[in-house]
């Protein structure tokens, strides 16, 4: 049963990596390249900062506390536990796929660019959506740059699949955690929602 479910993750990798042309290659190489996101992230948490002040400063740690365990998951345990090889790094297919960026290291399951965005996503959609609802198209963005992986050779679909499925419970998991301290040390969750209702 296995061994069918690696075998269509393989054959959908396949067809899907083989969806690509050379500005497409261009766009996916800047999208998946993570240094792209830093001044975005930068901004981010300026806007969070001078909105909310030091209840900002904590929504934004606990937003990175989110990625840092996601990366940890995925990075720190799931890769070297389950040993499996990036598509680029398999001898029977890493001379036919289209590998625009580079292999990276050698093991691939589970993405951790996956788990780490939709972490992201998850943090700020919860934290923040009652300030403003744009924060759900954060979960595009993180599929966009989730099947960047996949078009640039590195994952396969299963990888970023459970990826972001780490992603989104590590998210969910340290919100959790930081409306209960934040409700027992400040008498009240810290978030946009209560945030935003003791303004109006």
């Amino acid at each position: 049963m296995l061994e069918k479910i690696e075998e269509l993750d393989r054959q959908l990798f396949l067809f899907l990596n083989g969806l690509h042309t050379e500005w497409l290659d261009v766009l996916m190489y800047w999208i998946t390249y993570k240094y792209t996101w830093f001044p975005v992230y930068a901004l981010l948490i300026a806007i969070v900062v001078i909105k909310y002040k030091w209840k900002g400063a904590l929504i934004m740690v606990s937003v990175v506390a989110a990625v840092g365990l996601a990366d940890q998951l995925t990075s720190g345990f799931m890769k070297p536990y389950f040993g499996r090889l990036r598509p680029c790094h398999e001898p029977d297919i890493s001379s036919i796929i289209n590998i625009v960026a580079g292999c990276g290291g050698r093991f691939g399951f589970a993405s951790s660019h996956a788990s780490t965005t939709f972490a992201l996503a998850t943090a700020l959609w919860l934290l923040l959506k009652d300030w403003s609802r744009w924060f759900v198209w954060g979960f595009l963005w993180a599929t966009i740059v989730a099947y960047s992986r996949v078009y640039v050779g590195v994952h396969y679909p299963a990888d970023i699949t459970v990826g972001a499925v780490g992603g989104m419970l590590c998210g969910w998991l340290v919100v959790q955690l930081h409306l209960w301290l934040t409700n027992r040390l400040a008498g009240t969750p810290i978030s946009s929602k209560y945030l935003e209702q003791n303004a109006s």
